[in-house]
Protein backbone atom coordinates (compact mmCIF):
# COMPACT_ATOMS: atom_id res chain seq x y z
CA UNK A 1 0.00 0.00 0.00
CA UNK A 2 1.70 3.12 -0.57
CA UNK A 3 2.85 5.41 2.13
CA UNK A 4 1.44 9.21 0.53
CA UNK A 5 -1.75 10.05 -0.91
CA UNK A 6 -1.51 10.48 -4.55
CA UNK A 7 -3.35 13.86 -3.53
CA UNK A 8 0.25 15.33 -1.66
CA UNK A 9 2.30 13.22 -4.17
CA UNK A 10 1.05 15.21 -6.90
CA UNK A 11 1.07 18.93 -5.28
CA UNK A 12 3.95 21.16 -6.33
CA UNK A 13 5.99 22.51 -2.89
CA UNK A 14 5.62 26.40 -3.10
CA UNK A 15 8.13 27.55 -4.68
CA UNK A 16 8.70 30.95 -2.81
CA UNK A 17 8.99 29.11 0.25
CA UNK A 18 11.92 26.99 -1.51
CA UNK A 19 13.61 29.59 -2.53
CA UNK A 20 13.55 31.14 0.52
CA UNK A 21 14.86 27.52 2.62
CA UNK A 22 17.26 27.13 0.22
CA UNK A 23 18.71 31.04 0.19
CA UNK A 24 18.55 29.93 4.87
CA UNK A 25 20.21 26.92 3.89
CA UNK A 26 23.52 28.74 1.54
CA UNK A 27 23.17 31.47 4.52
CA UNK A 28 23.79 28.66 7.38
CA UNK A 29 26.92 27.46 4.81
CA UNK A 30 28.41 31.30 4.99
CA UNK A 31 27.30 32.75 2.04
CA UNK A 32 26.09 36.50 1.88
CA UNK A 33 22.46 36.01 0.68
CA UNK A 34 20.66 38.52 -0.08
CA UNK A 35 16.59 37.85 0.01
CA UNK A 36 14.14 39.55 -2.30
CA UNK A 37 12.21 35.92 -3.09
CA UNK A 38 9.62 36.81 -0.42
CA UNK A 39 6.47 38.96 -0.29
CA UNK A 40 6.96 40.12 2.72
CA UNK A 41 7.21 43.75 4.14
CA UNK A 42 10.65 44.48 6.34
CA UNK A 43 8.94 46.84 8.45
CA UNK A 44 7.98 46.14 12.10
CA UNK A 45 4.15 45.84 13.03
CA UNK A 46 3.01 49.48 14.17
CA UNK A 47 2.95 50.55 17.45
CA UNK A 48 -0.73 50.94 17.33
CA UNK A 49 -1.17 47.32 16.72
CA UNK A 50 0.94 45.66 18.87
CA UNK A 51 -0.35 48.06 22.00
CA UNK A 52 -3.72 46.15 20.90
CA UNK A 53 -2.14 42.85 21.32
CA UNK A 54 -0.13 43.71 24.25
CA UNK A 55 -3.78 44.60 25.75
CA UNK A 56 -5.29 41.30 25.05
CA UNK A 57 -2.71 39.53 26.24
CA UNK A 58 -2.85 41.89 29.85
CA UNK A 59 -7.09 41.36 29.93
CA UNK A 60 -6.63 37.53 29.89
CA UNK A 61 -7.57 36.69 25.90
CA UNK A 62 -6.74 33.12 25.85
CA UNK A 63 -9.44 30.99 25.01
CA UNK A 64 -10.95 29.24 21.90
CA UNK A 65 -12.23 31.87 19.52
CA UNK A 66 -15.29 31.79 17.55
CA UNK A 67 -14.30 29.76 14.33
CA UNK A 68 -15.46 32.45 12.03
CA UNK A 69 -13.73 34.92 14.69
CA UNK A 70 -14.74 37.27 17.75
CA UNK A 71 -18.02 39.77 16.40
CA UNK A 72 -16.25 42.55 17.51
CA UNK A 73 -13.63 41.20 14.92
CA UNK A 74 -16.44 41.32 12.08
CA UNK A 75 -17.78 44.29 13.23
CA UNK A 76 -14.35 46.20 12.32
CA UNK A 77 -14.19 43.54 8.66
CA UNK A 78 -17.44 45.08 8.05
CA UNK A 79 -16.47 48.54 8.88
CA UNK A 80 -13.47 48.62 6.97
CA UNK A 81 -15.16 46.88 3.74
CA UNK A 82 -17.76 49.53 3.60
CA UNK A 83 -15.25 52.74 4.05
CA UNK A 84 -12.19 51.28 1.50
CA UNK A 85 -14.28 49.24 -0.63
CA UNK A 86 -18.17 50.62 -0.54
CA UNK A 87 -19.37 47.38 0.07
CA UNK A 88 -21.82 46.47 2.77
CA UNK A 89 -21.75 42.97 4.83
CA UNK A 90 -23.59 41.41 7.42
CA UNK A 91 -21.46 39.28 10.12
CA UNK A 92 -22.87 36.49 8.82
CA UNK A 93 -20.93 37.29 5.53
CA UNK A 94 -17.44 37.49 7.14
CA UNK A 95 -15.48 34.37 8.03
CA UNK A 96 -11.86 35.33 9.73
CA UNK A 97 -9.32 32.89 8.80
CA UNK A 98 -5.44 31.92 9.99
CA UNK A 99 -4.13 33.90 7.40
CA UNK A 100 -5.80 34.74 3.67
CA UNK A 101 -4.08 31.24 2.14
CA UNK A 102 -6.83 29.63 4.34
CA UNK A 103 -9.58 31.78 3.32
CA UNK A 104 -8.31 30.75 -0.48
CA UNK A 105 -8.44 27.02 1.01
CA UNK A 106 -11.89 26.79 2.45
CA UNK A 107 -13.55 28.59 -0.66
CA UNK A 108 -12.31 26.01 -2.50
CA UNK A 109 -13.07 23.22 -0.46
CA UNK A 110 -16.59 24.27 -0.34
CA UNK A 111 -17.30 25.56 -4.20
CA UNK A 112 -15.50 22.87 -6.41
CA UNK A 113 -16.42 19.67 -7.34
CA UNK A 114 -13.72 17.20 -9.50
CA UNK A 115 -13.84 18.60 -13.06
CA UNK A 116 -14.91 22.02 -11.83
CA UNK A 117 -13.14 24.69 -14.49
CA UNK A 118 -11.02 27.78 -12.26
CA UNK A 119 -9.97 30.95 -14.74
CA UNK A 120 -6.34 31.82 -13.52
CA UNK A 121 -5.05 35.27 -15.33
CA UNK A 122 -1.32 34.54 -15.91
CA UNK A 123 0.64 35.53 -14.18
CA UNK A 124 -0.85 34.68 -10.68
CA UNK A 125 -0.14 33.82 -7.43
CA UNK A 126 1.84 31.09 -6.72
CA UNK A 127 -0.34 28.66 -4.72
CA UNK A 128 -3.41 29.07 -6.86
CA UNK A 129 -3.04 26.56 -9.24
CA UNK A 130 -2.35 23.98 -6.48
CA UNK A 131 -5.46 24.68 -4.24
CA UNK A 132 -7.80 24.59 -7.03
CA UNK A 133 -6.25 20.85 -8.08
CA UNK A 134 -5.81 19.90 -4.19
CA UNK A 135 -10.08 20.08 -4.42
CA UNK A 136 -10.88 18.42 -7.62
CA UNK A 137 -10.48 21.40 -9.95
CA UNK A 138 -8.87 22.33 -13.73
CA UNK A 139 -6.97 25.50 -13.69
CA UNK A 140 -7.40 27.00 -16.95
CA UNK A 141 -4.44 29.28 -17.22
CA UNK A 142 -5.18 32.57 -19.49
CA UNK A 143 -1.80 33.68 -20.72
CA UNK A 144 -1.52 37.61 -20.36
CA UNK A 145 1.65 39.50 -21.45
CA UNK A 146 4.24 42.56 -20.37
CA UNK A 147 2.68 44.61 -23.21
CA UNK A 148 -0.83 43.96 -21.59
CA UNK A 149 0.40 44.87 -18.48
CA UNK A 150 -0.06 41.27 -17.64
CA UNK A 151 -3.49 41.96 -17.05
CA UNK A 152 -6.73 39.61 -19.08
CA UNK A 153 -8.70 41.27 -21.38
CA UNK A 154 -12.35 40.61 -22.01
CA UNK A 155 -11.56 38.84 -24.95
CA UNK A 156 -9.39 36.39 -23.22
CA UNK A 157 -12.23 35.90 -20.59
CA UNK A 158 -14.84 35.12 -22.84
CA UNK A 159 -12.59 32.62 -25.02
CA UNK A 160 -12.07 30.89 -21.44
CA UNK A 161 -15.25 30.35 -20.31
CA UNK A 162 -16.75 26.95 -21.40
CA UNK A 163 -19.71 24.85 -19.60
CA UNK A 164 -17.47 23.42 -16.73
CA UNK A 165 -16.74 27.06 -15.65
CA UNK A 166 -17.29 27.26 -12.26
CA UNK A 167 -15.09 30.65 -11.45
CA UNK A 168 -12.35 32.71 -11.62
CA UNK A 169 -9.59 34.06 -9.50
CA UNK A 170 -7.32 36.87 -10.04
CA UNK A 171 -5.62 39.25 -7.66
CA UNK A 172 -5.27 43.12 -7.79
CA UNK A 173 -3.06 44.81 -7.20
CA UNK A 174 -1.68 41.42 -8.80
CA UNK A 175 1.37 39.20 -7.20
CA UNK A 176 3.68 38.75 -8.53
CA UNK A 177 3.40 41.27 -11.72
CA UNK A 178 1.98 44.14 -9.48
CA UNK A 179 -0.23 44.98 -11.67
CA UNK A 180 -3.22 46.69 -11.28
CA UNK A 181 -6.77 46.57 -12.51
CA UNK A 182 -8.77 49.34 -13.87
CA UNK A 183 -12.33 50.85 -12.73
CA UNK A 184 -12.66 50.37 -16.77
CA UNK A 185 -10.67 47.16 -17.43
CA UNK A 186 -13.07 44.94 -14.35
CA UNK A 187 -15.93 46.97 -15.84
CA UNK A 188 -14.99 45.29 -19.37
CA UNK A 189 -14.95 41.90 -17.29
CA UNK A 190 -18.10 42.63 -15.68
CA UNK A 191 -19.79 43.02 -18.96
CA UNK A 192 -18.42 39.36 -19.83
CA UNK A 193 -19.98 37.46 -16.10
CA UNK A 194 -23.13 39.06 -17.22
CA UNK A 195 -23.51 36.54 -20.00
CA UNK A 196 -22.40 34.06 -17.39
CA UNK A 197 -24.27 34.43 -14.32
CA UNK A 198 -23.40 31.04 -12.64
CA UNK A 199 -19.59 31.70 -12.97
CA UNK A 200 -18.78 32.82 -9.50
CA UNK A 201 -15.24 35.27 -8.61
CA UNK A 202 -12.57 34.65 -6.09
CA UNK A 203 -10.93 38.54 -5.71
CA UNK A 204 -8.27 38.42 -3.50
CA UNK A 205 -7.23 41.99 -2.37
CA UNK A 206 -4.55 41.30 0.06
CA UNK A 207 -2.48 44.51 -1.85
CA UNK A 208 -5.30 46.83 -2.11
CA UNK A 209 -3.37 49.60 0.09
CA UNK A 210 -0.37 49.45 -0.92
CA UNK A 211 -1.28 51.03 -4.45
CA UNK A 212 0.85 54.06 -5.92
CA UNK A 213 -1.81 56.54 -7.13
CA UNK A 214 -4.44 54.21 -9.84
CA UNK A 215 -6.64 53.68 -6.86
CA UNK A 216 -8.39 50.40 -6.04
CA UNK A 217 -11.40 48.73 -7.39
CA UNK A 218 -13.20 45.74 -6.00
CA UNK A 219 -14.88 43.86 -8.38
CA UNK A 220 -17.93 43.10 -6.31
CA UNK A 221 -18.47 46.86 -6.46
CA UNK A 222 -20.25 46.40 -9.90
CA UNK A 223 -23.57 45.60 -10.37
CA UNK A 224 -24.81 41.72 -10.43
CA UNK A 225 -21.12 41.44 -9.16
CA UNK A 226 -21.59 41.71 -5.80
CA UNK A 227 -23.75 38.26 -5.02
CA UNK A 228 -21.03 36.08 -7.08
CA UNK A 229 -18.03 37.60 -5.75
CA UNK A 230 -16.22 35.99 -2.57
CA UNK A 231 -13.89 39.04 -1.83
CA UNK A 232 -10.31 37.99 0.39
CA UNK A 233 -8.45 40.29 1.99
CA UNK A 234 -6.28 40.41 5.21
CA UNK A 235 -3.50 42.15 7.32
CA UNK A 236 -0.41 41.02 6.44
CA UNK A 237 1.16 42.72 3.49
CA UNK A 238 -0.46 46.78 4.28
CA UNK A 239 0.22 46.08 8.18
CA UNK A 240 3.43 44.21 7.97
CA UNK A 241 1.76 41.70 9.86
CA UNK A 242 2.39 38.26 8.21
CA UNK A 243 3.44 36.40 10.98
CA UNK A 244 -0.36 37.27 12.78
CA UNK A 245 -1.68 35.09 10.54
CA UNK A 246 -5.30 36.95 9.82
CA UNK A 247 -6.90 36.49 6.65
CA UNK A 248 -10.91 37.32 6.41
CA UNK A 249 -13.32 37.29 3.41
CA UNK A 250 -16.96 38.77 2.80
CA UNK A 251 -18.86 36.83 0.74
CA UNK A 252 -22.28 35.36 0.17
CA UNK A 253 -23.51 34.06 3.15
CA UNK A 254 -24.03 30.51 1.74
CA UNK A 255 -20.61 31.16 0.49
CA UNK A 256 -19.12 32.11 4.00
CA UNK A 257 -21.45 29.87 6.62
CA UNK A 258 -19.87 26.84 4.29
CA UNK A 259 -16.63 28.27 5.12
CA UNK A 260 -16.64 28.47 8.27
CA UNK A 261 -18.53 24.76 8.62
CA UNK A 262 -14.79 23.30 6.91
CA UNK A 263 -12.51 25.51 8.82
CA UNK A 264 -14.58 24.12 12.06
CA UNK A 265 -13.66 20.92 11.09
CA UNK A 266 -9.61 21.81 10.24
CA UNK A 267 -8.05 24.61 12.66
CA UNK A 268 -11.07 26.44 14.18
CA UNK A 269 -10.69 29.43 15.17
CA UNK A 270 -7.84 31.86 14.69
CA UNK A 271 -5.53 33.07 17.24
CA UNK A 272 -7.69 34.96 19.86
CA UNK A 273 -4.10 37.71 20.37
CA UNK A 274 -3.92 38.34 16.65
CA UNK A 275 -7.49 38.70 16.14
CA UNK A 276 -7.87 41.02 19.02
CA UNK A 277 -5.13 43.16 17.60
CA UNK A 278 -6.62 42.87 13.84
CA UNK A 279 -10.08 44.63 15.31
CA UNK A 280 -7.40 47.64 15.61
CA UNK A 281 -5.78 47.85 11.88
CA UNK A 282 -9.18 47.37 10.64
CA UNK A 283 -10.93 50.20 12.28
CA UNK A 284 -7.68 52.58 12.28
CA UNK A 285 -7.80 54.56 8.92
CA UNK A 286 -4.98 52.88 6.28
CA UNK A 287 -3.19 56.53 6.38
CA UNK A 288 -1.59 55.45 9.29
CA UNK A 289 0.66 52.90 7.74
CA UNK A 290 1.08 55.39 4.15
CA UNK A 291 4.36 55.51 5.51
CA UNK A 292 5.27 52.19 4.33
CA UNK A 293 3.49 53.06 0.95
CA UNK A 294 5.44 55.98 0.12
CA UNK A 295 8.50 53.70 1.11
CA UNK A 296 7.87 51.06 -1.54
CA UNK A 297 7.13 53.51 -4.23
CA UNK A 298 10.56 54.85 -3.67
CA UNK A 299 12.10 51.28 -3.69
CA UNK A 300 10.19 50.43 -6.99
CA UNK A 301 10.95 53.80 -8.63
CA UNK A 302 15.11 52.34 -7.85
CA UNK A 303 14.42 49.12 -8.36
CA UNK A 304 13.42 49.89 -11.91
CA UNK A 305 16.02 52.48 -12.83
CA UNK A 306 18.54 49.94 -11.89
CA UNK A 307 17.00 46.53 -13.65
CA UNK A 308 16.71 49.14 -16.80
CA UNK A 309 20.49 49.15 -17.16
CA UNK A 310 20.84 45.56 -17.38
CA UNK A 311 20.61 44.15 -20.94
CA UNK A 312 18.24 41.57 -21.42
CA UNK A 313 15.19 42.47 -18.74
CA UNK A 314 12.00 43.93 -19.89
CA UNK A 315 9.84 45.52 -17.01
CA UNK A 316 6.42 46.97 -17.03
CA UNK A 317 5.84 49.62 -14.35
CA UNK A 318 3.55 48.12 -11.42
CA UNK A 319 1.35 50.45 -9.56
CA UNK A 320 1.16 48.57 -6.48
CA UNK A 321 2.08 45.67 -4.52
CA UNK A 322 5.95 45.31 -3.84
CA UNK A 323 7.54 42.92 -6.94
CA UNK A 324 8.76 43.82 -10.13
CA UNK A 325 8.25 41.02 -13.09
CA UNK A 326 10.62 41.37 -15.63
CA UNK A 327 10.53 39.01 -18.60
CA UNK A 328 14.06 37.68 -19.19
CA UNK A 329 13.81 35.27 -21.72
CA UNK A 330 16.56 37.21 -24.05
CA UNK A 331 19.00 34.86 -21.73
CA UNK A 332 16.86 31.98 -22.57
CA UNK A 333 19.48 29.72 -24.71
CA UNK A 334 23.26 31.24 -23.35
CA UNK A 335 26.13 30.21 -21.48
CA UNK A 336 26.75 31.89 -18.16
CA UNK A 337 30.02 31.71 -16.36
CA UNK A 338 29.56 27.62 -18.13
CA UNK A 339 26.10 27.54 -16.96
CA UNK A 340 23.29 26.90 -19.42
CA UNK A 341 20.06 28.99 -18.94
CA UNK A 342 17.48 26.95 -20.61
CA UNK A 343 14.29 28.64 -18.65
CA UNK A 344 13.90 31.03 -15.72
CA UNK A 345 13.94 28.08 -13.15
CA UNK A 346 17.78 28.04 -14.36
CA UNK A 347 17.57 31.90 -14.63
CA UNK A 348 16.48 32.30 -10.86
CA UNK A 349 18.90 29.54 -9.70
CA UNK A 350 21.76 30.84 -11.58
CA UNK A 351 21.38 34.24 -9.31
CA UNK A 352 21.36 32.51 -6.33
CA UNK A 353 24.34 30.58 -6.96
CA UNK A 354 26.42 33.32 -8.57
CA UNK A 355 24.85 36.65 -7.82
CA UNK A 356 24.19 34.99 -4.17
CA UNK A 357 20.51 36.63 -4.75
CA UNK A 358 17.06 34.90 -4.08
CA UNK A 359 14.50 35.68 -6.66
CA UNK A 360 11.39 33.09 -8.05
CA UNK A 361 11.10 31.54 -10.72
CA UNK A 362 8.10 33.30 -13.22
CA UNK A 363 7.22 29.55 -14.17
CA UNK A 364 5.73 29.05 -10.44
CA UNK A 365 3.13 32.01 -11.61
CA UNK A 366 2.19 30.53 -14.57
CA UNK A 367 4.57 32.77 -16.96
CA UNK A 368 8.05 30.95 -17.87
CA UNK A 369 9.38 34.19 -19.50
CA UNK A 370 9.90 36.51 -16.11
CA UNK A 371 10.77 36.07 -12.81
CA UNK A 372 9.65 38.04 -9.39
CA UNK A 373 11.64 39.97 -7.53
CA UNK A 374 10.03 41.37 -4.41
CA UNK A 375 11.85 44.96 -3.37
CA UNK A 376 10.03 44.48 -0.01
CA UNK A 377 14.01 45.09 1.68
CA UNK A 378 16.21 48.11 2.88
CA UNK A 379 17.10 50.37 -0.45
CA UNK A 380 20.76 49.42 0.14
CA UNK A 381 19.77 46.04 0.12
CA UNK A 382 18.23 46.74 -3.17
CA UNK A 383 21.05 48.16 -4.50
CA UNK A 384 24.03 45.61 -3.81
CA UNK A 385 21.10 42.91 -5.19
CA UNK A 386 20.90 44.50 -8.71
CA UNK A 387 24.45 45.59 -8.90
CA UNK A 388 25.41 41.56 -8.38
CA UNK A 389 23.02 40.93 -10.84
CA UNK A 390 24.13 42.61 -13.11
CA UNK A 391 27.48 41.67 -12.66
CA UNK A 392 26.38 37.79 -13.01
CA UNK A 393 24.41 38.84 -16.09
CA UNK A 394 27.69 41.09 -17.32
Amino acid sequence: MQLLSDRILSMATSATLAMAAKARELRGEGKDIIGLSLGEPDFNTPDFIKDAAIKAINDNYNSYTPVDGYDELKDAIITKFKRDNNLTYTPSQIVVSTGAKQALFNIAGVMLNDGDEVILPCPYWVSYSDIVKLFGGVPVEVKTSIETDFKMTAEQLEAAITPKTKMMWFSSPCNPSGSVYSKEELQALVEVFKKHPDIYVVSDEIYEHINYGKGHTSIAEFEDMYDRTITVNGVSKAFAMTGWRIGYIGAPEKIARACNKLQGQATSGANCIAQRAVITACTESPEKVSYMIEEFKERRDLILGLLNDIEGFNCNVPDGAFYVFPNISHYFGKTLRGKTINNATDFSLYLLEEALVATVTGEAFGNPDCIRISYAASQEQIIEAIKRIKEAVS
